[in-house]
């Protein structure tokens, strides 16, 4: 696939449906953020089309336009596409996991929780930054979707809570769609249990709403304290569906065949989002 520049893309909605919650709205988010890649078979009058941002690729079209080597830019990417592109994966990569996802749509308003002593939620400012970065170096899936910490922090869309100059638990705006925004949160291993990632998730929530939106959430179906907390933040179950965790391009020989796949273990939900 070629990459394509802003002033090449088609018309989103031939693509991708408006307003979408979940993942799904990661076509919009990358069109108002302007962080992520948009690809194509070809430039012109495309017949598929994928759109990349932090580690997730929505694919649309008609995959036999598409060559395997094709698909190989998404190496240890979370593909998302209808069933019919199954065997071009198969055909692209030596490993694919299926994982099962769960998305959720806010209903039900929640209280705050009050934070304990010493402790600030409020909304994340440009100059916090540096304590976005501060936190753990597996945690920056957290803002990949905006570039890194500095675009999170200057975005408008996370809440944090705070002691001192210090990022305790965060929540933001993972996707931003048109109709929903797709959350993450993250609290820091000392800091669990005390109610603080709640307490961002409902500030976030609130603030959603006042911009007319509706929150989403999306998670493994095994991450139980993912789920756990959206339903206590007020989320209920919309549907489930399955992305395709896909690495090792399929190696080829002279006459086009796939190699043998080297032996590989399927990896853990560590490498998933942590929502």
């Amino acid at each position: 696939m070629i990459e394509l520049a802003p002033d090449q893309l088609p018309p989103l909605s031939r693509w991708f449906a408006a307003g979408s919650p979940g993942t799904a709205a990661l076509a919009e988010h990358v069109q108002v953020a302007g962080v992520g890649r948009w690809w194509a078979d070809r430039a012109h009058t495309p017949r598929t089309v994928a759109v990349a941002c932090a580690g997730h690729v929505l694919l649309r079209g008609d995959p036999s336009a598409l060559s395997p080597q094709a698909l190989a830019v998404f190496d240890a990417h979370y593909v998302q596409a209808p069933a019919r592109f199954l065997p071009a994966l198969r055909g692209a990569f030596d490993l694919i996991v299926p994982w099962e996802r769960m998305l959720y749509v806010h209903q039900e308003p929640v209280t705050a929780p009050c934070p304990p002593g010493g402790v600030t939620v409020r909304r994340l400012l440009p100059e916090d930054a540096p304590a976005l970065a501060a936190l753990a170096s597996d945690t920056a899936w957290l803002h990949a979707s905006w570039g890194g910490p500095a675009g999170l922090a200057a975005s408008g869309l996370g809440w944090a809570a705070f002691r001192s100059d210090e990022v305790l638990a965060v929540a933001g705006t993972y996707f931003h769609g048109t109709a929903y925004e797709d959350i993450a949160c993250y609290t820091a291993p000392a800091h669990r249990r005390r109610r603080l990632a709640l307490a961002c998730v409902t500030a976030l929530c609130r603030d959603i709403a006042g911009r007319g939106h509706t929150p989403s959430w999306t998670c493994s179906r095994d991450n139980r304290p993912s789920r756990l907390l959206a339903w206590t933040a007020g989320f209920r179950l919309a549907h489930e569906y399955v992305h395709y965790l896909v690495r090792q391009p399929a190696r080829r020989g002279a006459g086009g065949t796939p190699d043998p796949p080297a032996a590989a273990a399927a990896p853990g939900d560590t490498k998933a989002p942590q929502r």
